[in-house]
């Protein structure tokens, strides 16, 4: 499932070629998606121009003349910037034709994903939008918000800074390896670390997305002649997906169990209980 990163290394392959461009024709061949995307969509978009491409969580939102187009990836949706739009593909369910000539493109096998229109004057308003909790690489995550959101909580502290009530962005693979890097166990009590560990878990988390984010984005050089998927960067876990090998830092083998039906890696040398 594409996370934050991804979804961040996809907002920057495709704004270059979209943002102040004029969209001339919409062409939808399957609105099945998580919700069905509105029959009046392609009417909806013509001729308007994108004057901004932002992310919002791992929802991309692309700002009209007369509202936001929101685009979320699903499990395993992706977008591509095309020059040539005539072969299309059994999943190829969305393309957005621009006056320069390019297709944006929505492609999305197991059909998780959604494209929906709003036209709400503050888009953060919205359903999907009004409840998330602050992006985590912005200053509103901090120490202090963290602290207060999460004293006297008992759930796991994985599967606290996992919920985007919390803080948006920390999908399984990066809450993993930011906790392996402040050296906490997934299974600790949210309410229970200290204003130190807090600390270390606030810079492990900034630093792993940051890096994955340059990671995303060294992988798309020209995002027209890739696939559109930004790849995970695999090279540099230290724990997620590592099962019975040896830790990076002190050679120990590492563990793996279910917390709240996802996987969870960790080193019961670093992060003890």
């Amino acid at each position: 499932m594409p996370e934050l990163p991804e979804v961040e290394t996809t907002r920057r392959g495709i704004a270059p070629h979209i943002q102040s461009q004029k969209i001339i024709a919409v062409t939808v061949r399957n609105n099945k998606l998580r919700w069905p995307i509105p029959k009046d969509l392609a009417d909806t978009l013509q001729n308007q121009s994108i004057h901004n491409v932002s992310r919002r969580a791992k929802y991309l939102l692309l700002k009209c003349d007369s509202g936001t187009l929101i685009i979320h990836l699903g499990m395993s949706g992706h977008l591509q910037i095309i020059e040539d739009a005539s072969l299309v593909g059994k999943h190829d369910h969305v393309d957005i034709l621009f006056d320069n000539g390019l297709t944006l493109r929505y492609t999305d096998p197991r059909r998780f994903g959604a494209m929906l229109w709003s036209d709400k004057t503050d888009i953060n308003s919205h359903p999907l939008l009004n409840k998330l909790g602050p992006e985590p690489l912005s200053d509103d995550f901090s120490l202090d918000y963290l602290l207060r959101v999460a004293a006297g909580r008992r759930v796991p502290i994985k599967t606290f800074i996992m919920n985007g009530n919390y803080v948006v962005g920390a999908g399984n693979i990066y809450a993993n390896e930011s906790l392996f890097l402040a050296g906490v166990h997934p299974k600790t009590p949210a309410g229970d670390l200290s204003k130190q560990q807090y600390e270390k878990l606030l810079a492990a988390i900034k630093k792993v997305l940051e890096k994955a984010i340059t990671a995303g984005g060294t992988t798309l050089k020209d995002f027209k002649k890739s696939d559109g998927k930004p790849g995970y960067f695999a090279q540099q876990l230290n724990v997620y997906g590592r099962e019975h090998e040896a830790c990076p830092l002190c050679g120990s083998e590492i563990i793996q169990y279910k917390e709240a039906q996802r996987a969870t890696y960790y080193c019961p040398l670093c992060q003890t209980l």
